[in-house]
Parts: structure tokens; C-alpha cells; sequence
């Protein structure tokens, strides 16, 4: 199993460790050539708005809008999220595959970021019994939420008041926190088993 990780910019370093402590070869991804063999693809974290940016001039959207088309498993954190998304709001280059709205810096800015535990029935599937139904530690860094999804979108994940931090569209998974910066490997393994069920 190969999982790409996007690599322009962001978080990208904490996924490829979590995926090689897990026992998956994950290689850092910014050419549209190295796309070409990959059984995944992870979009981490980082400048929704810049990553576009980057990767409309290094030749990336299409590409990965054809893995994301195709079938191939594909997960947006934070800003991956915003660029796998339809809608969010204003003109920016996005992959626009996901049927979600999503409101940038939803939370407010980086001194107003968060952590919250959250209910993630999903991640039941990977535990196996070997580990107790828990919830998930989400940490938030100026992080996006999704103001609506479209049918076929599935909520894996809200907060409190309803507000929708983590959904799944067939082979395309979002979440609005940084799993990456957690230990628990809970959404990694999840994603995976998303992998194997589609190689």
C-alpha cells in the first residue's frame, strides 16, 4: 500500500510519520508524475488559498481531480478539506469534488483555536474490541467547518451545537481538525481500511 501525501505545504510531515508508524509506505507528493502509482492520497493542512495557488502552477488540480473521480481514496484535513469542497464562498482554486459548503477560518483566527473530544461512531469499524468505544481529541487550528453537505455526504462528526467537523463522500473523507497532531491513530487506520477496500 502507497499513500501520497501532498507535500506544498502545511502539516504534511506529521502525516507521513503517523502512516509509516502504521506500517504503509507514504511519500511526499509535489509532482503530478508522482501521483501515478499511489493507492491514496492525503491533503494535510496548512493555507487553503496558497495551496490552490500551488498547485494549479505545479500542474496538481486535474490530476488529483481525476484520483478523486476515479475512485482512489482521498482525505483533506483542515485546508485539505476546504480544497476538496464544491463551495466555499469565494473564488479560489479548489478540486470542487466534495458536495460541501465549507466556511473558511470558521472558528477564528489562530488565538482562537481549540481542542474538544467528539463522538466518532465511525471509528468503531477500526477498533476491533481491542480498544474502548472512546472520543476522538480533535485539535482545531483556525480551522474550517462544513455549513452543508449534499446527498450522498455522509456526517461522521459535530460538535455540540451541531456543527459539522467530519464527513465522508464515498472515497473522499474531510475533517476540519488535525488528526495528524494527535497519537491516536484511530482516523489513519479508518482511512486505510477506506484504502484496502478500494485496491
Amino acid at each position: 500500500m502507497k499513500i501520497g501525501i501532498l507535500a506544498l505545504q502545511g502539516d504534511f510531515i506529521e502525516h507521513v510519520q503517523i502512516l509509516k508508524s502504521l506500517g504503509v509506505e507514504a511519500v511526499e507528493i509535489r509532482k503530478p508524475a508522482q501521483l501515478k502509482d499511489l493507492d491514496a492520497l492525503v491533503i494535510p493542512g496548512g493555507e487553503s488559498t496558497t495551496f490552490g495557488k500551488l498547485a494549479a502552477e505545479f500542474g496538481l488540480l486535474e490530476p488529483i481531480r481525476e484520483m478523486c473521480e476515479t475512485g482512489k481514496p482521498v482525505w483533506g484535513t483542515c485546508a485539505g478539506m476546504i480544497f476538496l469542497a464544491k463551495d466555499v464562498g469565494r473564488p479560489q482554486p479548489l478540486l470542487g469534488v466534495m458536495d460541501v459548503r465549507v466556511k473558511r477560518n470558521a472558528f477564528g483566527r489562530q488565538t482562537e483555536s481549540f481542542e474538544q473530544d467528539l463522538d466518532v461512531p465511525e471509528l468503531a469499524k477500526v477498533e476491533n474490541g481491542s480498544e474502548p468505544d472512546r472520543p476522538f481529541h480533535a485539535i482545531f487550528i483556525r480551522a474550517p467547518w462544513i455549513e452543508s453537505v449534499g446527498r450522498g455526504v455522509k456526517v461522521l462528526a459535530t460538535l455540540e451545537d451541531g456543527t459539522i467537523v467530519a464527513a465522508r463522500q464515498g472515497n473522499l473523507l474531510a475533517t476540519s481538525f488535525h488528526p495528524e497532531l494527535t497519537k491516536d491513530t484511530r482516523f489513519h487506520r479508518y482511512f486505510l481500511e477506506r484504502v484496502g477496500k478500494t485496491a
